[in-house]
């Protein structure tokens, strides 16, 4: 299958046109929308949420991601192979935290060019049909590249909320593996205590809890913690004592 991953929204032509991209070069694709409200023009928040996402990713499948603000600048296209799964977008650090935590991983700069390109909408005119080569197990021209340290000053996991979703949950680019049940975590100036589910605190009650993609994610129970908290992407959130 052929997974999105994007900043684009369900709004507007861009998802569409994408996905018809795909389609022009596989009619067969199997095309899933994985999500379209990745961190907005954000790459490095959304590094680690598409790092906690590929665990569960099927083996030998494409995923497209495309959250890209400097379209048509400096950063190189890429594919990147990361334990049997290529993903195919922009090389802006999006991939770097997949990457690393990839058991064996390889990365080409892309070098085939379609007859249009335009300017700003490489998801489209680029990565679309690169994907869909890929695939179809077609490997587009492409020169394998020494990984860049560029995004090597990145943390390893990331202390600050990096998306609400749609109930107001907040989810952390923390990995929850990497603490105990007995941790607490200050967030919005409040310190936080561990709660397995949602109904092991009184309504209202702000916890954290393991979501399930393993990230440190700030919840309340009936309520929103976005609302509540007042918190929102970029906001520290941080182990406590």
């Amino acid at each position: 299958m052929i997974l999105l991953f994007s900043d684009f929204g369900y709004a507007g032509p861009y998802l569409g046109q994408m996905r018809t991209a795909i389609l022009a070069c596989d009619p067969a694709a199997d095309i899933v929308d994985l999500m379209h409200d990745a961190p907005r023009g954000d790459p490095r928040a959304a590094a680690f949420l598409l790092a906690a996402l590929a665990e569960r990713m099927p083996r030998d499948c494409v995923c497209l991601a495309v959250v890209d603000p400097g379209v048509g600048g400096a950063r190189p296209p890429l594919i990147v192979e990361a334990d049997t799964r290529f993903f195919v977008g922009p090389g802006n650090g999006l991939f770097e935290i997949l990457r690393r935590r990839a058991g064996t991983s390889r990365v080409w700069t892309i070098d085939w060019r379609p007859e249009e390109l335009s300017s700003s909408f490489h998801g489209r005119d680029l990565f679309a049909p690169v994907a869909a080569m890929l695939h179809t197990e077609v490997f587009p021209e492409a020169t394998e590249i020494a990984w860049s340290e560029h995004f090597a000053s990145w943390p390893d996991d990331l202390p600050e909320a990096i998306y609400v979703d749609g109930f107001g949950n907040v989810m952390s680019g923390l990995r929850a593996s990497g603490f105990r049940r007995q941790a607490r975590f200050e967030a919005a100036g409040r310190v936080l205590r561990y709660a397995r589910t949602f109904s092991e605190v009184a309504p209202g009650e702000a916890f954290w809890y393991e979501n399930s993609i393993g990230l440190v994610e700030i919840a309340v129970n009936r309520g929103s913690a976005a609302g509540v908290l007042g918190l929102k992407p970029g906001d520290p959130v941080l182990p406590a004592g």
